[in-house]
């Protein structure tokens, strides 16, 4: 895997959850495992880097980031998602350009999760100091958020992500 050439989080992120598949594969991660996106490409990232994420480290960063997420990004998300098909007047053409604008919204708070992250992770590579193998970040991260072992549906998405990863 190539280190990462100093992309900012951000753009890793956009650039990663972009390759074909990887939408699909975190979403499911999402919905059936509790896993909270930003803090999976988060680890993706610190793959790319080198960087491996202990349990420990893990609980900590989500830590930083798990108020931010349960009381911003998680409402956002939910009024989105029902505005797709109710409550009354909804779905209308005026209640989609709102459920665009909520969406846009969602989004700008997932930017300012993974900036925070971002910060974190620098400290991270700066250190320097890991140990372990960089390359189970995903899995870790997973198991941390799941609390079991993988099903069948989440080892295939957490393969989708990784095959994404190796190639960019």
């Amino acid at each position: 895997m190539a280190a990462d050439t100093g992309q900012g989080l951000w753009d890793f992120a956009l650039r990663l959850y972009g390759a074909p598949g990887v939408g699909e594969a975190c979403l499911l991660l999402q919905d059936e495992s509790g896993v909270d996106v930003p803090v999976l490409l988060f680890s993706a990232w610190l793959t790319t880097n080198s960087v491996a994420l202990s349990p420990t480290e893990i609980a900590r960063i989500d830590d930083l980031v798990a108020d931010w997420r349960n009381e911003v990004v998680k409402p956002l998300r939910a009024v989105r998602r029902r505005l797709k098909y109710g409550p009354h007047p909804a779905p209308t053409k005026e209640t989609q350009t709102l459920r665009t604008g909520v969406k846009d919204v969602e989004l700008s708070s997932e930017r300012i999760e993974l900036a925070v992250l971002e910060v974190e992770g620098q400290a991270l590579i700066a250190a320097d100091g890991s140990t372990g193998d960089a390359a189970g970040n995903l899995r870790s991260v997973v198991m941390f958020f799941r609390r079991a072992e993988p099903d069948e549906r989440t080892v295939t998405a957490l393969a989708a992500i990784e095959n994404a990863l190796a190639a960019l």
